[in-house]
């Protein structure tokens, strides 16, 4: 990932590198020093003479690099003369703007024509429209009118919770758009910079499902509507599946997160474990499919494991990973709660969603 970027001699001065402790000092756009993968120093001392017409100008790049929590101290000399000291942490990486790459060339293919035909139906507001209108038509198809109203406000809610984590960072948004037979999706026009950015983003739209689920239920237990009890389990069980921990769920964004942040051994095993124990829970409690998804998310954490020094984004702290994990699991956990607790009701429409996770 870039780790710093400064003007330095006309040109900028850009610094990337990876957990691993490689990294690659560039110049404008040549590499102008490297250092190899060695991750149990924190210091760092890149050198490269420049020639100019004064002559050769000797510049050097020190400092130490935290990467849990992110700290990052640095001294630029030009000649033995100091020109920037200073020191950066997560909150400066975290409002960097993203500088998109340069772009290839376009290749003529079915695969392009289909991603430029994406891009313009994403730019076109009034696809929005028609897309809502199809999954109305759709899901009242499959099941009622009523039904179908009700299962995109819950939709709707759920990508507003991902709209308001977008914002809360300071992306630009596109909006939501209702996707017939598949869901929802909240577009951004911006990238992020960090893990914890994939995570509150990430887990907002469940988190909002789980509220209104809790909502609705405690609506049902005031007035007997049955309805609200519907909304509640079929919402909750909407939810608790985009938090598998799968991609491209949102709970694959929260496994890939965590575990592309893991620095250690001891930090993979625990990771394992508390996967583990999640799926004994789903077993002891009669959510065998539940159980056996969760099981697949757990092998995924070892590839993900075995990857994480290839990311662009800044790691999860120690304190975000446990805060990640944690909110994980209470999210998981409610809204298997929820469906657990409709589900004995006896009624055999809204058993239904504890019926699908036992099977």
């Amino acid at each position: 990932m870039q780790l710093l970027e400064i003007a330095c001699l006309g040109k900028t001065l850009r610094l990337e590198g990876s957990m691993a402790g490689w990294q690659a000092l560039f110049w404008g756009d040549n590499c102008v020093s490297q250092i190899n993968a060695n991750a149990d120093s924190e210091s760092f001392v890149h050198h490269f003479t420049l020639e100019t017409e004064q002559g050769e100008l000797q510049v050097e790049l020190n400092g130490s690099l935290q990467w849990q929590p992110f700290a990052l101290q640095f001294q630029l000399l030009v000649n033995d003369e100091l020109i920037h000291d200073n020191t950066l942490n997560e909150k400066d990486i975290e409002q960097r703007q993203v500088i998109q790459g340069k772009k290839q060339p376009m290749k003529f293919s079915l695969i392009g024509i289909a991603g430029l035909g994406l891009k313009l139906l994403k730019s076109a507001k009034v696809i929005k429209v028609l897309f809502a209108a199809g999954s109305l038509a759709a899901y009242s198809w499959l099941f009622s009118i009523e039904f179908a109203i009700a299962l995109i406000l819950c939709l709707v809610f759920h990508e507003y919770g991902h709209i308001k984590a977008m914002k809360y960072f300071g992306l630009k948004t596109k909006g939501i758009y209702l996707i017939p037979f598949v869901g929802g999706l909240a577009l951004s026009d911006d990238k992020i910079n960090t893990r914890w950015q994939d995570i509150v983003i990430s887990i907002m739209g469940p988190f909002f499902g789980l509220i209104l689920s809790i909502t609705c239920l405690v609506g049902y237990w005031l007035t007997d509507i049955e309805i609200l009890a519907g909304l509640a389990v079929f919402n909750a069980l909407l939810n608790l599946f985009n938090l598998l921990p799968i991609l491209p769920l949102d709970g694959g964004h929260v496994l890939k997160s965590i575990a592309f942040s893991i620095n250690s051994k001891v930090g993979l095993v625990a990771c394992i474990l508390g996967a583990v124990f999640g799926v004994y829970l789903s077993y002891h409690f009669g959510l065998a499919l539940l159980g056996f998804l969760l099981a697949i998310g757990s092998i995924e954490i070892l590839f993900e494991y075995k990857r994480r020094h290839l990311s662009d984004l800044l790691p999860l702290n120690r304190y975000a990973q446990i805060v990640s994990s944690l909110w994980y699991i209470v999210t998981v956990g409610g809204l298997s709660s929820i469906i657990w607790l409709v589900g004995q009701t006896g009624n055999d429409a809204l058993s239904l969603p504890l019926k699908i996770l036992g099977s």
